[in-house]
This record gives structure tokens, sequence and C-alpha cells, in this order.
């Protein structure tokens, strides 16, 4: 290419002829308007270019982004299905900055893994599974009365079902052949269960059943320092932590009255490794064997190994532990009780009319759905939760039909933290036979209650059965909720 000289420089003939025009213009003050002004509409012209290629830009990527999720998606309803399972597929392509035909790639590149992510999942599992939404659950008001000082039972209200009901305390060997194993819940043949159902005067199983002399103890042992204080108790409030499954929760003081102080035992059960474990942590029981409130009970030789089987004794048999009582209320160690004891007492058995109260499951209330949510989280021996439900399917347990207005209880799954228990022969024997049903088949006590219920109450037709099932909000305003320290794993 020829070159031109300017000024002593040597520059490219097309570079040379366009400075040389500026610089004599420049010379002059119209060249110098002139150039300016040339100055400032290149600026403007660039701006406004810009803008436009911009917009062209953002125009063409926006066109290629659907053209390409249409040529990668052909199914519209996995395409639904595909933003669902990828939420963050929709911000990723609005973040991205569509400004040059590389980024485009790359956005297309996207939408072919989270494509091929999704027909994997289907392919391999079907539908993809939904995003589990756990309700929220909260407390209701529950109408106290506003002080539970002076408190009595009402003269008309242990109008029950009255009868004799004594209790299997010792099994011998029933045949030479065989080996013979006292239990702490017996061995109770099938024959005895039916008859167990009558309300009438009977011997029942009832845990605590010994064996013959000779044979060691089959469990549960109390000090006899801690039997007799518990002889003495009119009203008694129990829980109990077995295998240190949990931190003790006290109640709370404040909320109850001094006049329940006075009047209730308040009984935490406890086993040496527990007590053990509590005591490192600072919570040792004092002088006269409390914790706070707790009057803290040790028991030896647990009668079974799964601790949750264990706690079904203090929960389903405080008559047989404190047999003077006239009242008794169940905590779960999970809970804080935060209401007096009286005024639960009040409104829940005598202002209902109730000698056993309970509340309903804050989900389920179908045996059916309980069966399936304990083998989902594996709660349980899948086999030995089949062949529990199948007997009480063939000896006549139904479906809760939530339409049906004379259904005997407002659900069949209840929520069994919380128990309150009038002491009567009625009220004695469901308790009977409840833990009868955990000791024989499995340790999940919400599948056995609805079949307890129902099949009492139909063997006894003309001798009813008190039992108050209230709502689980309730339940939730007199207690504080927390979670177990460990779950024990099935057997």
């Amino acid at each position: 290419m020829a070159l031109y000289r300017n000024n002593g420089e040597l520059l490219t003939e097309r570079r040379g002829i366009i400075d040389a025009v500026v610089n004599s213009l420049g010379k002059s003050d119209h060249g110098s308007r002139i150039l300016r002004r040339g100055r400032r509409l290149g600026r403007i012209t660039k701006h406004r270019l810009s803008r436009w290629l911009l917009l062209l830009t953002a125009l063409f990527s926006f066109y290629f982004t659907v053209c390409g999720l249409k040529m990668f998606v052909h199914d519209g309803s996995i395409t639904a299905k595909m933003e669902s399972r990828f939420p963050a597929t929709h911000s990723i392509r609005e973040g991205l900055n569509l400004h040059s035909k590389h980024e485009e790639l790359n956005l297309h590149s996207i939408h072919k893994e989270l494509n091929l992510q999704e027909t994997v999942s289907l392919s391999e599992f079907g539908k993809p599974p939904p995003k589990s939404k756990r309700r929220k659950h909260f407390p209701c008001e529950v109408e106290f009365l506003k002080s539970a000082d002076g408190l009595a039972e009402p003269k008309n209200y242990m109008n029950f079902t009255w009868f004799s009901l004594d209790y299997v305390k010792q099994e011998g060997k029933t045949s030479d052949s065989g080996l013979f194993e006292p239990r702490f819940g017996g061995h109770q043949t099938l024959e005895e269960r039916e008859k167990s159902f009558y309300a009438k005067n009977q011997m029942v199983h009832c845990g605590f059943v010994k064996g013959s002399p000779g044979y060691s103890s089959t469990g549960f042992d109390l000090d006899e320092k801690d039997k007799a204080y518990m002889s003495k108790c009119k009203i008694a409030v129990s829980s109990c932590i077995f295998g240190s499954s949990d931190f003790l929760r006290r109640p709370t003081s404040r909320l109850i009255s001094q006049y329940s102080k006075n009047n209730v035992c308040f009984v935490m059960f406890l086993d040496e490794q527990t007590l053990s474990k509590l005591s490192s942590e600072g919570n040792s029981p004092d002088e006269r064997g409390h914790i706070g409130l707790w009057k803290v009970v040790v028991v030896k030789n647990l009668p079974y190994k799964d601790m949750r089987r264990t706690g079904k004794v203090p929960k389903f048999l405080a008559h047989r532990l404190f047999p003077n009582s006239r009242y008794s209320i169940w905590l779960d160690s999970k809970m804080r009780l935060n209401a007096d004891p009286m005024l639960i007492i009040e409104y829940f058995l005598w202002r209902r009319n109730a000698e056993f109260a309970i509340s309903n499951h804050y989900d389920r209330h179908c045996v059916w759905d309980e069966v399936l949510q304990n083998k989902r989280l594996n709660k349980y021996n899948h086999t030995a939760i089949d062949q529990q439900f199948k007997v009480y399917q063939s000896d006549g347990l139904t479906k809760f039909d939530p339409s049906n207005p004379n259904n005997p209880l407002p659900s069949y799954v209840p929520e069994g933290s919380l128990i309150i228990r009038a002491h009567t022969p009625m009220s004695n024997l469901f308790s009977c036979l409840w833990f009868n049903e955990v000791d024989r088949f499995t340790s999940r006590d919400q599948l056995s209650f609805a079949y307890t219920y129902l099949k009492l109450r139909r063997m006894n037709p003309e001798r009813p059965f008190q039992l108050y099932m209230f709502k689980d909000c309730e339940r939730r305003a007199l207690v504080k909720l927390f979670q177990h320290r460990t779950i024990p794993s099935p057997p």
C-alpha cells in the first residue's frame, strides 16, 4: 500500500488522507466547530447503535430460547413436570446474560441436561414424588375453671358400670412337655383372651404375672419404699423414660396450683441407665428423691428388651401401680405439662361424665392409614404388623368412615401421649385389654386401640364404656411438645 508523509510522519495512504483533512479543518474556527459537532454526533450515533444492537440481540435470544425449549421438550406435560421438579430452571433462564451466541448455546445445554435427568427419573420411578407438605397444628382454647382450689368430685359422677375385676398374679407349668418361661404379661390363651372382653366379675391377665416359686422375677421390680409411696396416692400424674431415650421435662410449676401440688403425686419412672444419664446432665434427685415436682421411681429388671413396649406398663397399668388411686394422668416423656392436673380432670372427665379420655390423632383417623404409615416409616417389623392387622380384620375391624354420623368415635386412631382416666372397673378392664394386645402383638398401640374399644363395646351392648375422645388441639393446649432424644430402632 502507498505511504503518505504528514508533518514528518509516514502513514498509510488511507489514514493519511483522513488525518490531513481533519488537521486542515482543525486549523480554522469553522473547522473546529465541524470537528466538535462530528465527534458529538458520533457519540450519539454510537449510543443509539448500541441500544439497537442490544435490543435485537435480546429479541433473537428470546426467540432462540423458545425455539430451543420446543425442540428439546416434545410433551407439554413433561415440561410442566420439569418446571415443578426443577424450579431453578426458570430463574436460571432469566438470569443468564443472553447477549451472545455462546451463552445461548450454554442455555440449550442446560435444558438438555435437565430434560435428560427428568426422563431418567420418570422412566425409573414413574411420576415424580410430590413435595412433602407437613401440616402445621396449633393449640385451641380449653375453657378451664379459673381455679383448682377446693375442687371436689361431683356426687353423681361415679355412676358407671360396676363389676369385680381381679388379676392373674402367678402362672405355673401347665404340662410336663416343653419348657416353661414366666412372662411379665403371662401366657394368655386365645380362649382366655376372648372371655376377657366381657365386662363381668372375672380374673384377667393384666401384667405383673409371676412364675411359680423358684422362678426369677418377670420384671418391673420396684423398691418397697416406692411401692408404699404410690399406694398412698389418690391422684397420680406419671411418665417414664427408659433406655435414656429422652430428656427430663419438668412440669411448669407456676401453672400448677398449690392444691394440686398437695394432693397429686407426680411420678417419673426411670431405669438405672437413664438415672445415671440424667444425673450426669445435672438432673439428680434431691434428698426426698424428687427432681422438681417429679418423684423419681427407679425400675429394675425391665420386662422387655423393647424399650417402647416396656413404656406401656406405666402408660396402661396405672391402676396396678397406684392401686388406691381414683384418677391418673399419663404424660409422654416428649411433653412438658403446662396445665393444672385437677383442672384437667374436671374438664375432661367430670364435665363430660367420662371415665376415660384420650385425643384423636392429628393427621390420621383410619387404622388402614396407620398401618401404612408404620410400614412406610419402618416403625416395626412389617410381617408382625401384617399378622396383627389380619387378625383384627378377621374379627370385624372395619375402615373408619368420616361421613358416617353414627361412628362411635370421631377417630379410630388416637394420639396416645396424653391419657386421663378414672379408675373404674370398665376403664381398668379396657386398659388391661389394650395392654394385652400390645403384649401379644406389636408395641404400636395406635394399631390396637380401635379394635380393643370396638370389641369391648360390641361384646357388652348393655354395659357402656364412657370414653371421651377430645380434639388434638386441646391436647396441645395442655402441654409443650418436644422431640425425643433418640428413636429406638424397630425390632
